[in-house]
């Protein structure tokens, strides 16, 4: 890699920025017991942000725990309603 002038990306400046509290908090429903006894019971999701050549993609997940496998996701260039209501349709 030095001889091609290559380096590797070691993190992500950050801007800084208040972000605040989120609007609504939803109740946690879990508690940490992740152990489900069938399919369909109970989905996770998150959200998390992934830097590209041309530049920051959003992706939102949806998992079902029985299986531990993906069952919906979206890819966007913005964090909107539409990037987490296509994981869900999706998975449904």
């Amino acid at each position: 890699m030095e001889q091609e002038g290559l380096r590797a990306q070691v993190g992500y400046r950050r801007r800084g920025g208040h972000y605040g509290k989120p609007a609504v908090v939803a109740e946690n429903q879990l508690e940490q017991n992740f152990d489900v006894e069938a399919p369909n019971q109970v989905w996770v999701t998150d959200i998390t942000y992934i830097l590209t050549h041309e530049g920051w993609l959003y992706l939102a997940v949806v998992r079902g725990l029985f299986w531990r496998q993906v069952i919906g996701w979206s890819m966007r260039s913005r964090m909107d309603a539409e990037l987490a209501i296509n994981a869900l349709l999706m998975a449904v």
